[in-house]
This record gives structure tokens, C-alpha cells and sequence, in this order.
């Protein structure tokens, strides 16, 4: 299985650097999860992007509507919080927080891959790779 980060989704769902390749990532059909976190996230960074006047409201609704249509069609994998995740981020904190500069969402979403048994980790935020790889997570396709 694969956790995918909202810097992912955002890349799927709005046109960016990324969107080529979360793309033809996601074309090959692979098992992704999604949590709760994920799409806290997405919908923060939709609007963001509003805030920011990149895209504009009816673009979020547009968005959203495509995520919630996918969710409902197994496009992506909808899994619970994992109960563990808190502490496992503080232990990815107190190990490689001084070292990579990781910030409090980077070790959630890593935790959430590693309390899943992830067997990869899609990114395009570099202080999430940097801290997936350090734990032993791949995180290319």
C-alpha cells in the first residue's frame, strides 16, 4: 500500500509542477490511502491557494468534488486515524527533528505511513521525503 501527503493530492487536483507526475502515478492504478489528516489538509490547501488568488473559488468547488467522486469510486483508500500516530510522531521528532528540520505535519504524515505498514510514501515535499527515507520508506513509484 502507498500513503500519499496533501502536497500529492493538491498536485493531482490543481494544476502545478507536480501534477505530470502525480498523474502518471496514479494512472498505474496503485492502492492509496486517505485519512482524515489528508483531507483536513487538501481542503486547507485549496483554500490556500484562494487566499494566495492562484485559483479561484468555483476551481476548490471543482476540486473538492473530483476528490469526493474519486473517494467514492476507490480511487483512494479511505482508512481511520491510526491510534498510535501522536507518538510516533514525537518519536520521529526526538529522532530526526534536530537533524532534517521536520515540522509537526511532516512526522504526522509519516507516522501515519509507518502505524499503516506503508510500503511508500508519495511526496513532493522535501522535508516529508527526507524524513520517509530516513525511516526506510520508499518513496518513488
Amino acid at each position: 500500500m502507498i500513503y500519499a501527503d496533501s502536497s500529492f493530492l493538491v498536485s493531482f487536483y490543481l494544476q502545478d509542477a507536480h501534477s505530470a507526475e502525480a498523474i502518471r502515478r496514479m494512472s498505474l492504478l496503485p492502492p492509496v490511502w486517505v485519512t482524515p489528516l489528508n483531507r483536513s489538509e487538501l481542503a486547507h490547501a485549496l483554500h490556500q491557494n484562494v487566499f494566495r488568488g492562484q485559483i479561484s473559488i468555483p476551481d476548490v468547488l471543482r476540486a473538492w468534488s473530483e476528490f469526493e467522486q474519486d473517494c467514492a469510486h476507490g480511487v483512494w483508500n479511505s482508512i481511520k486515524f491510526p491510534e498510535k500516530v501522536w507518538e510516533m510522531s514525537i518519536e520521529l521528532t526526538r529522532k530526526h527533528g534536530s537533524i532534517l528540520g521536520v515540522r509537526t505535519l511532516d512526522s504526522l504524515h509519516v507516522a501515519c505511513a509507518l502505524e499503516l505498514k506503508a510500503q511508500r510514501f508519495w511526496t513532493f515535499d522535501e522535508r516529508q521525503e527526507r524524513l520517509a527515507q530516513a525511516v526506510g520508506l520508499d518513496t518513488h513509484d
